[in-house]
């Protein structure tokens, strides 16, 4: 197979299988959107996955003291403008934006 056609496939395979992974749960728990378990994860989960990702983002920063102050600094402008728009994509943009520049310029380091 071509190299362009073989990745052409590839994507094709993948964006399916990312389509479908996002369908599948509420194709087969529509029955059920108003269990008290599917309530209770649904109001719960989000938050801490959240705590996770942040524990997974500051975990090298944390052990080794490399990088700490720039992610640290990141993270109150996150959270500094999520309190005050409510809008993830800023913010997050906003925060990633943020970190990038301080370790590409090697400010706060």
């Amino acid at each position: 197979m071509e190299s362009s056609a073989y990745l052409l496939t590839f994507i094709v395979v993948a964006t399916l299988a990312t389509f479908l992974t996002r369908l599948l749960p509420f194709v087969l728990l529509y029955r059920w959107a108003e269990h008290p378990l599917l309530k209770h994860l649904g109001r719960y989960l989000p938050p801490v996955l959240m705590v996770l990702l942040l524990m997974y983002a500051l975990k090298d920063a944390l052990v080794t003291g490399e990088r700490l102050l720039p992610s640290l600094v990141a993270l109150a402008v996150v959270a500094v403008l999520h309190l005050m728009w409510r809008n993830p994509l800023v913010s997050i943009l906003s925060g990633t934006g943020l970190y990038m520049f301080l370790t590409q310029t090697g400010l706060l380091l």
